[in-house]
């Protein structure tokens, strides 16, 4: 005869009496004293195409310990931070074994979104249980009890699997959770606070008995770089898991030279990288350099390294003879932070050619969002970004201006750059004092971008009784962008070598965003040279400073419609979007820059104003802000300027550009937007070209 016993409300059917008495031993059996990682020994089975047996700490002996804190009654709090490919995900499923088993009680298991939540429930805990028939015979039978985000066991634990919500985090009694990835949960879960401090006001009922852990590779940003560390082994200022693991007792992953007994942690910091031209011969002839005695490791020898290896307090010494002596940092939260190069699954080799390869992709195009992610998650290092870093000050970029020739009143291109083409930026300010600011940039060979001219449209063409010219006003006045068209569109540079010679602008871009009137003047303005057939140069830009966009530079068509109604938009009008997160980090590490190929120049005559607004914003965790409220269209303009690099029009990150630049991009004499004026108004080209008409070049220039 058929039997059903209720576990927690919910029916299980058994087909014998001694079955159901077996099952419901297991709501009354006390706990097994075992480990976690000895639980994990004795029950985990893992089967994967490079192993198939128990789960050991043989490979990640950095493993155990923190596992084992999970069930000390010193501790109500586990943090982990470490890179990935550590092993650090298999913990999880270690410790659902261990309480499954040993010391039944509920649990939840918080991933960063539903998801994520989902995928791991389908395959790393769905491993768990069909690989390990200890801890799946644990399971309740029938589907209600086993189910994506909820797991039943015969014992009346359940374990959920769940994401950051505050539905999720609150009004629940929890004594065990587990938050997983926790750097790419949000900072803020729905204004009530940070998934951690949520998480343990679910287990603080259980007191001692209570544990939240927190596991991650570091991913966010250093917030001081002039940071120094008050004790040998705090982390920087960072928020997340750093900040987390600060709040512990600070445990770092130290290793014995087998060579002077030294004991030091494994950072990459202490890699020998040989000089070469080839990425891949460096990151083979690798070797570590022991800091007690310059000791040379190879390779080879991390997972001996990793076997002597030993988790080291704050305030302990770990002694040559092998003691630990000293008085340790007491906290209730056990905090480890292991470092890249004793990851078991990442060969040092593999860990410096991705390090190089992200390298050299910053130094090529100063995108540094591969630095960043080799940085969090193969190093297990907080990121400081490069603007941050540099620190920089505005005497730092006057001292690199250049005389080429030229003033502020009449300016020239720089004759050494020998070829290239311009790209001036447009800023709106409708303000108390009402103004197009215009600055000038050649974009050379090699990426260089030149501050050429610098200007002010103040005065529009309208007068007043007096016969005086009013001031401009963008947001009231239509016809004051029509000034755009003879001061900016239309205007021509000398090239500073004494021949005569002048240079068009290729392409204009212009800020649409600003005051009210500003943006629905600007696509008027964009309207009328399109219906006059003089818009293929000029393109209408608006700052986005997404975090989560990837795209420098994106075309839209607002549709008033939806948004912007006092624009007058109406789907018509193609408006560029900047990630201005995204470009002024570019232009920051291009400011850096003194070499050729993709360094800011500065002619000499440069006032004070434009090294000052240059160095006005700064990188915080936020994205770009001006803190101090100071001008900074400089920086802004300098931003659009290299962001309109990737219009299709113009695409000079596409590698090869300037190895067969086009016409328009080539040296002086080959292009086409090089001039000889004649007396008469018209123009000729160099006598190396024949002679072009003006309706010529503007079909040249697109």
């Amino acid at each position: 005869m058929t039997r059903r016993l209720l576990v927690k409300d919910r029916p299980a059917t058994y087909d014998t009496l001694q079955a159901m008495i077996v099952a419901s031993s297991e709501a009354v059996r006390p706990p097994e004293r075992l480990t976690v990682s000895e639980a994990a020994v004795r029950y985990v089975r893992i089967k994967e195409k490079n192993y198939s047996g128990a789960w050991s700490a043989g490979k990640t002996p950095y493993a155990m310990t923190p596992q084992d804190v999970l069930t000390s009654l010193d501790f109500t709090g586990m943090v982990f931070a470490g890179p990935a490919r550590t092993g650090k995900s298999q913990m999880c499923p270690n410790w659902i074994a261990h309480t499954s088993i040993c010391d039944p009680v509920d649990m939840m298991i918080v991933h960063m979104t539903q998801a994520t939540a989902r995928e791991w429930s389908l395959s790393d805990l769905a491993k768990l249980f069909r690989n390990s028939p200890d801890v799946r015979s644990r399971l309740s039978p029938g589907r209600q009890n086993d189910n994506v985000h909820d797991k039943a066991f015969l014992s009346g634990m359940r374990v959920t699997i769940t994401w950051p919500t505050i539905t999720n985090l609150s009004g629940k009694t929890i004594p065990r959770i587990w938050l997983m990835d926790y750097d790419r949960m949000p900072l803020n879960v729905d204004g009530e606070g940070d998934p951690w401090t949520l998480g343990r006001k679910r287990t603080q009922t259980f007191k001692r008995h209570g544990m939240t852990v927190a596991e991650s590779s570091p991913g966010h940003a250093v917030e001081d770089p002039k940071w120094m560390a008050a004790a040998p082994h705090e982390a920087p200022p960072a928020k997340g898991i750093l900040s987390l693991y600060n709040m512990g007792d600070r445990r770092r992953w130290m290793w014995n030279c087998p060579s002077c007994a030294g004991k030091f942690e494994g950072d990459y910091s202490l890699f020998h990288i040989p000089p070469g031209d080839d990425p891949m011969e460096r990151a083979e002839a690798v070797t570590m350099i022991c800091p007690h005695n310059g000791c040379v490791l190879t390779p080879d020898m991390q997972h001996d390294l990793n076997l002597g290896g030993r988790w080291i307090r704050e305030g302990e010494t770990w002694n040559e003879d092998g003691s630990v002596t000293g008085k340790p940092r007491r906290s209730d939260i056990a905090s480890f932070w292991l470092k890249g190069p004793a990851a078991a699954f990442t060969t040092w080799p593999e860990l410096v050619l991705k390090m190089l390869n992200a390298e050299a992709e910053y130094e090529r195009t100063g995108d540094e969002e591969k630095l960043k992610s080799v940085t969090n998650t193969d190093l297990g290092l907080p990121y400081t970004p490069k603007a941050l870093e540099a620190g920089r000050l505005p005497e730092e970029l006057k001292k690199r201006a250049q005389d080429w020739g030229g003033s502020a009143e009449e300016p020239c291109v720089p004759a050494e750059a020998a070829g290239g083409f311009l790209v001036a930026t447009v800023d709106v300010q409708a303000g108390g004092r009402p103004s197009f600011v215009v600055h000038v940039f050649l974009i050379s060979d090699g990426g260089d971008v030149w501050h050429v001219a610098m200007f002010k449209i103040r005065k529009s063409l309208r007068h007043d009784a007096d016969g005086d010219h009013h001031l401009i006003d963008p947001a009231s006045h239509p016809e004051d962008w029509d000034l755009l068209i003879s001061e900016v569109l239309e205007r021509t540079y000398p090239i500073g070598d004494g021949s005569g010679r002048r240079m068009r602008v290729k392409i204009v871009g212009c800020d649409s965003g600003g005051a009210a009137g500003v943006t629905a003047n600007a696509y008027d303005f964009y309207r009328r040279l399109r219906a006059a057939g003089q818009h293929q140069r000029f393109h209408l830009l608006k700052g986005s400073p997404s975090r989560s966009e990837t795209a420098p530079l994106r075309v839209t068509y607002p549709d008033a419609q939806q948004k912007d109604k006092l624009a007058t938009a109406r789907g018509d009008v193609p408006v560029w979007l900047v990630n201005s997160n995204i470009v002024k980090d570019q232009a920051t590490n291009m400011l850096g820059r003194t070499e050729a190929g993709g360094a800011v120049r500065f002619p000499i005559w440069a006032e004070q104003w434009l090294y000052s607004q240059l160095t006005t914003e700064i990188k915080t965790p936020k994205g770009w802000l001006n803190v101090s409220r100071k001008r900074n269209e400089a920086f802004d303009l300098l931003a659009y300027a290299i962001a309109l690099q990737r219009h299709p029009d113009l695409r000079t990150h596409i590698v090869g550009f300037w190895e067969n630049p086009p016409p328009w991009a080539g040296p002086w004499d080959a292009n086409d937007l090089v001039f000889l004026p004649n007396a008469d108004g018209t123009w000729e080209q160099p006598v190396t070209q024949p002679k072009r008409s003006l309706a010529d070049l503007a079909g040249s220039m697109g």
